[in-house]
Parts: structure tokens; sequence; C-alpha cells
């Protein structure tokens, strides 16, 4: 058994229809404390079910360009996550050529 534990906890202020209004999160070990937040996008995988779980969240006040750099920077990451969670460079390749598709169709400057 673990000897060890850490924790990240997420806040989410709702509005009365129950939309998200702010969201804020900490990771103590990670330096983080009730950092605010404009999106959050939470996979976790259930062994058992074989299936993904996901929580994704966003004020209504996330500005249209931010949630386009957002998603394409999630997209980056998850097929670096990708290539090294399994080795298969040629399929992380893939991924990465269409994070290049949408950045150019959603017009994103690149830095």
């Amino acid at each position: 058994m673990a000897t060890n534990t850490s924790e990240i906890k997420i806040n989410v202020s709702l509005d009365e229809n129950k939309i998200p209004e702010s969201l804020s999160w900490s990771a103590p070990d990670g330096g983080v404390d009730n950092s605010p937040s404009k999106a959050m996008l939470l996979s976790v995988w259930d062994h058992t079910a074989k299936e993904a779980l996901r929580i994704d969240l966003w004020t209504k006040d996330m500005p249209l360009d931010e949630m386009n750099v957002f998603f394409h920077q999630t997209l980056m990451a998850m097929s670096h996550t990708f290539q090294r969670a399994t080795g298969d460079e040629k399929m992380a390749a893939t991924m990465r050529d269409f994070c290049d598709y949408f950045a150019e169709k959603l017009e994103l400057k690149k830095d």
C-alpha cells in the first residue's frame, strides 16, 4: 500500500443555472494554490469498465479565441504523452500533423 499521497483539488462555482462561473485548482505538491482557470479537461481511465471517464468544464466568460488555443495545446500535449506512453512515434507524428492542420484551419499564430 502506498505510504505517500498527493491531492489535487478543483473548485467550481456555479450560477443559478449550474453553469460554471469560476474555476480554480490547487496542487500543493506542485506549488499551485487556488489558481484561477477558465477551462479544464479531466480524463480518468476506468479499468474495470475499460472506458475513459471525463469532466469538461469552462466558464461562461471563456473567450473563443482562448478556447481554440487551449484545445490546440491540449491536443499537442496528448500527442507527446501518447508517444511517451506507447513508444509509437509514427502515430504520434500523425497526431501532431492533425494538430498542425487544426492550427492552420483556426488560423492560430505560431510562437
